[in-house]
């Protein structure tokens, strides 16, 4: 049986939900999972790496997925658990105060081996991961987002808002995102695995600091175009800060006015957390795309997948005509 080769874009929770249902899938399927993530991260830990190596990825978004994608055995399970610690505070000047363990060795293993791709390959093998991650650039970028309602002091104006943390907090309608630098040289890995994809699965996630970043840096975004692979959008549980007022189908119209030429073949969207799906199923159709409804959802009620009903819910999709 050939190998499904799967894209998947985005970073933070939503992506490491994506690639836990993919890693149950994989055995399945016979999956070939690539994560591709944003490198945006100038928040937390990734925030202050970043002010102090400006010349390094931040590498929070990049160590999640590792850690999704970390083999089952308890070992490897253990491992991904380290890259996950936290240091707690143990002095007002504690320097390791809230760093992840996992963002300074990758940083540091950046620094040795001079090649991003080469430490996340690297700590891909030592947690035995079911995939490659990459980043979707092999530079950090900046993300700037003109804000109407931003500041509160001017709350009928459009201002502009820097970074991707304050964009991702950032109360009132964004109404653009941009790239700094606008046209980002992309991972060249992540260009060549695209153009050998069969699935490129966008979301969950923040859509306009975690999925829509992928389709402005150029390269990357010809690249999504052209390839031959069918493309899924997996839909979000709820609105957040950024996407607040936006419907299913306003998340769907914001990735064709990014990227116009972006054709979708399947949008997967959770059955209960639908507001509606007449609406939803035309913003679909606009796309070229069939609505698959699924309950999708934690069983607590929180707006965050299930990575085992994900993972229910994406057999038939990839592994349709097989």
């Amino acid at each position: 049986m050939t190998r499904v080769k799967v894209v998947a874009f985005g970073g933070g929770h939503g992506l490491a939900a994506s690639l836990r249902a993919l890693r149950r899938t994989a055995p399945e399927l016979d999956l070939d999972i690539t994560a591709v993530v944003t490198v945006g991260d100038d928040g937390g830990s990734s925030g202050r790496l970043r002010a102090e190596r400006s010349a390094l990825l931040p590498p929070g978004d990049l160590r999640q997925a590792l850690a999704a994608l970390a083999a089952d055995h308890d070992t490897d399970r253990q491992t991904a658990a380290l890259l996950q610690h936290r240091f707690a505070q143990v002095s007002d000047t504690d320097p390791l105060a809230g760093h992840a363990v996992g963002n300074l060795l990758i940083l540091g293993l950046m620094e040795q081996l001079g090649d991003p791709v080469a430490a996340l390959d690297h700590v891909a093998r030592m947690v035995h991961a079911t995939g490659r991650v990459l980043p979707m650039a092999n530079h950090a970028v900046g993300l700037e987002a003109q804000v109407r309602g931003g500041d509160p002091a001017r709350p009928g104006e459009v201002v502009t808002v820097r970074g991707q943390h304050a964009v991702a907090v950032a109360h009132g309608h964004v109404e653009a995102v941009r790239l700094t630098p606008e046209a980002p040289c992309a991972c060249p890995e992540a260009v060549a695995a695209v153009a050998a994809a069969d699935w490129l699965i966008f979301g969950p996630g923040s859509w306009y600091t975690s999925v829509i970043p992928h389709l402005l840096v150029p390269e990357l975004a010809r690249a999504i175009v052209a390839s031959p692979a069918r493309r899924l959008v997996t839909l979000n549980l709820g609105a957040d800060a950024e996407t607040a007022g936006l419907t299913d189908a306003d998340h769907l119209t914001a990735l064709r006015r990014y990227l116009p030429a972006l054709r979708v073949d399947v949008v997967l969207a959770d059955s209960k957390a639908v507001g509606e799906p007449d609406t939803l199923r035309e913003a679909a159709d606009a796309l070229g795309a069939h609505l698959v409804l699924a309950p999708v959802q934690l069983a607590d009620g929180s707006c965050r997948h299930d990575p085992e009903a994900l993972a229910a819910a994406l057999v038939p999709v990839l592994g349709a005509d097989r």
